[in-house]
């Protein structure tokens, strides 16, 4: 008697201490056991009972292994762990090639215990799987992936692109042997057509078919495999899609011209079988085209890192891995180099260009003390600084992390037309089954009616409805991203254009956050360098607008060092030189150590004393950024109202907004009133976007239905916003109102092209009006016209 044991899927027999348990039934492996779980969910179990004398290929046969998946090197390298615990990888699905595809997998990934969220972009095949590791490893995934026909890679930008470039390849064989053989199909068509109408014999007629159907057969079954493929899969998982549609359509086709040619009676249709598969193929393979086109920009800043680096070690410069620089370390770029990490200057200074994070063409000047930030590139600066940022955590890191999160984000408007095209084929092969009994019983020819049904079957195009989305949102959100304005998810799209309401905060947001001194009053003469260095000393903004006032008239001054120095909160700075003492801030501080002053004004104050006497006042304000009254007055025009919350006083708060035509304001705000009036402007049904910059804005982000925030703002504000805005421009923000507009404009329109497109032609079809060969190629420029839509966004954006 035998020890060994068979798997419950698969049936093959192994030793038990290699088999996994799973209550009763033992599996030779993970793939197998997800395999039969998903088909026991899917109410599938009579698949066992048909199979019982056969053995099958346990799904993962003809893969890599993949337990590699679960080594510790893959996870440190592609895993990473999400603020709730979880662990997240991008893997890119190969196969997929139509939206039935990627709800296949969302279905079969979603139903697995442990996985806690699966979306995949149609647009280039990427998946961002959320799975509790304790419940599932990613083997059993990725096994699972497999186990229904396509299989799964980590992502990586270059391994991507030698897939894509596979992917065309195949195509391209693909497409060659479909048009060769269409090309002498189509000659062969000629003499039967002429035959037709001049008079032709059986004999030769039935020879020009089998020649035609010796040419259509690669084109049926080799070409247009990946539509018998696609239909397969989809039927295991229950849905009708696109590939059955085609793949039926030219098979029931195929055999009946081979039943016309056998019986040598009537007409064959092998021409229109291969053009059929031909112009299909070729819609798909241009669909490629444009999806890989629209995500251009989104592979331009991924490209612009590089995997290594210069940096000191024992006062000598070597080359070392990204990811194996640590915070602290000294980095060398010298001019024309890409900066790949966020750091502070410590030596040289020079120019340079951040366009490919801001937008802006003209380039930022740079000296020791400043920062820099990854993903700039150097135009003539020869440069150290000290990393402050591993590149995990870096800008350009983190920004590319976002805007790949974004495209996997899907918007309602997407996830309705998905919902629409899952039920879309049903329907279409309920239409063309009606329409052949229709024809059948008249004028009761079963050849007109099987040609009728075909071209019913072929001319509906479920992906001009399931790319009406997801095309034009990727081409917004790179455009977006080649603007400066970063969307954390596509769904803010929609969301941004429904809004009725702009809230705006003040300070670094309306006005630029750094008070200038406008005016200097000098009551008794002093040495400046007591000034200077008692404001060098502090790292409040208005000691900073003084501080580069005085550096501004005197270059060459030189600082101090005092005595004794203090810092008061909310006042000011205290110091001590010699037998000199100095009060530097505003009228509180004067207060508190027994000062009188009568100079006032609306304007914020610096009061600067020495020796319990008033010297000089320093008058500042804080600057309005360029752009914001042309924001506003664009604003109104697209019947958005514009309110401005602060929490400055009533006069500052009147005199900012009334320069910059705002109407509505609230002054003295605190965070939490600012949350409260957005969530009033919330009870009125208003969709609401904040823009801030602070932590002090964070609630009131949070409460909003978009938060936006200056790419300057404190860190987690820029966690806690839904967008960024790289530039902190007042242009970016309004480019990001017309981009969400234009998108979602678009999007509306690709769903009524697509939507009018088969109320028009399936009608048609149905009437006898349209022949499969035409049928194939309205199809395939149905879901061009609908890409080429959404295109038009970057090329009118381009002209501006």
């Amino acid at each position: 008697m035998s020890s060994k044991i068979a798997c419950a899927h698969c049936h093959l027999e192994f030793e038990p201490s290699v088999m996994i348990k799973d209550g009763e039934n033992y599996f030779c492996c993970s793939g197998c056991q997800g395999v039969f779980h998903l088909l026991k969910d899917e109410g599938l179990e009579s698949f066992y009972e048909k199979s019982k004398n056969t053995t099958l290929s346990p799904p993962s046969q003809n893969f890599e292994d993949s337990s590699s998946f679960d080594t510790e090197l893959f996870y440190e390298k592609f895993v990473k762990t999400n603020k709730d615990g979880f662990c997240e990888v991008s893997l890119i699905i190969e196969g997929i090639h139509c939206s039935a595809c990627v709800w296949l997998n969302e279905k079969v990934l979603h139903k697995m215990d442990g996985v806690i969220e699966a979306n995949i972009n149609f647009t280039n095949n990427k998946a961002t799987i959320v799975w509790a590791d304790n419940v599932v490893k990613l083997s059993a995934i990725i096994d699972t992936i497999r186990s229904i026909g396509y299989n799964a890679f980590a992502y990586d930008s270059l391994a991507q692109e030698t897939h894509a470039n596979r992917e065309r390849k195949s195509y391209y064989l693909k497409m060659a042997v479909a048009i060769f053989a269409s090309m002498n199909i189509m000659w062969i068509a000629v003499a039967q057509y002429a035959g037709y109408f001049s008079g032709i014999t059986q004999d030769v007629k039935t020879i020009l078919n089998i020649a035609e159907g010796i040419l259509a057969t690669p084109v049926l079954f080799y070409s247009g495999w990946i539509f018998f493929r696609g239909g397969y899969y989809g039927l295991r998982a229950k849905v009708v899609n696109m590939d059955l549609l085609v793949a039926t359509g030219a098979t029931t086709t195929y055999i009946y011209s081979i039943y016309i040619t056998a019986i040598q009676k009537g007409e064959a249709y092998f021409d229109s079988v291969s053009m059929i598969i031909t112009f299909v193929l070729i819609g798909k393979f241009l669909e490629i085209l444009s999806k890989k086109n629209a995500a251009d920009t989104l592979d331009k800043i991924a490209s612009t890192i590089p995997s290594e680096v210069k940096v000191v070690k024992d006062e000598k410069i070597v080359t070392c891995k990204l990811d194996d620089v640590k915070v602290g370390d000294i980095v060398v770029v010298r001019s024309g180099e890409k900066v790949l990490l966020d750091g502070e200057i410590i030596k040289g200074s020079g120019s340079f260009d951040e366009s490919n994070l801001t937008g802006e063409s003209e380039p930022v000047y740079k000296s020791v003390g400043m920062s820099v930030i990854s993903g700039t590139l150097s135009i003539d600066a020869d440069v150290d600084f000290m990393a402050t940022k591993d590149f995990k955590h870096s800008t350009l890191s983190n920004i590319v992390k976002l805007l790949e999160s974004a495209i996997n984000k899907k918007p309602k408007i997407q996830q309705m037309a998905n919902r629409l095209s899952e039920h879309f084929s049903s329907v279409i092969l309920g239409l063309a089954f009606l329409t052949f009994l229709i024809w059948w019983f008249w004028p009761h020819s079963f050849e007109t009616s099987l040609m009728v049904a075909v071209s019913v079957i072929i001319i509906a195009c479920p992906c001009a409805l399931a790319l009406a989305t997801p095309v034009a949102t990727l081409v917004g959100l790179g455009l977006g991203a080649s603007r400066g304005v970063l969307f954390k998810e596509a769904a803010g799209l929609e969301t941004m254009s429904k809004s009725d309401a702009l809230v705006l905060d003040k300070t670094g947001t309306i006005t630029i956050g750094k008070p200038e001194v406008t005016k200097e009053h000098i009551f008794e003469s002093f040495d400046k360098k007591l000034l200077y260095s008692l404001v060098k000393s502090s790292n409040h903004p208005v000691a900073k607008g003084v501080l580069k006032y005085i550096e501004e008239e005197d270059e060459n001054i030189i600082d101090i060092v005092f005595d004794e120095f203090s810092q008061i909160p909310a006042q000011g700075i205290k110091a001590k030189f010699g037998e000199t003492q100095m009060l530097g801030g505003n009228r509180k501080l004067l207060d508190e150590n027994g000062l009188e002053v009568d100079f006032f004004t609306k304007e914020t104050l610096f009061y600067f004393a020495l020796n319990k006497r008033v010297v000089a006042v320093y008058e500042l304000q804080d600057k309005i950024k360029d752009g914001v009254k042309e924001l506003v007055n664009s604003m109104k025009k697209m019947k958005i109202d514009v309110i401005m919350l602060t929490g400055d006083n009533e006069s500052i708060a009147k005199k900012v907004a009334s320069k910059v035509g705002i109407d509505k304001l609230f002054y003295e705000q605190t965070p939490q009133s600012k949350a409260e009036f957005i969530n009033k402007l919330h009870s009125e049904n208003r969709t609401v976007v904040m823009v801030g910059d602070g932590v002090n804005d964070i609630l009131a982000l949070a409460s909003a239905d978009i938060g936006i925030v200056m790419g300057s703002g404190s860190d987690i504000a820029v966690e806690v916003g839904d967008v960024v805005l790289l530039n902190n421009s007042m242009k970016s923000l309004e480019d990001a109102f017309r981009i969400s507009s234009t998108t979602f404009s678009l999007i509306k329109q690709n769903l009524l092209i697509s939507l009018a497109y088969n109320a028009l032609t399936i009608p048609l079809a149905m009437a006898g009006y349209v022949i499969p060969l035409v049928a194939a190629i309205s199809m395939s420029a149905s879901s061009l016209l609908v890409v080429g839509n959404s295109m038009r966004i970057r090329y009118k954006w381009n002209k501006d």
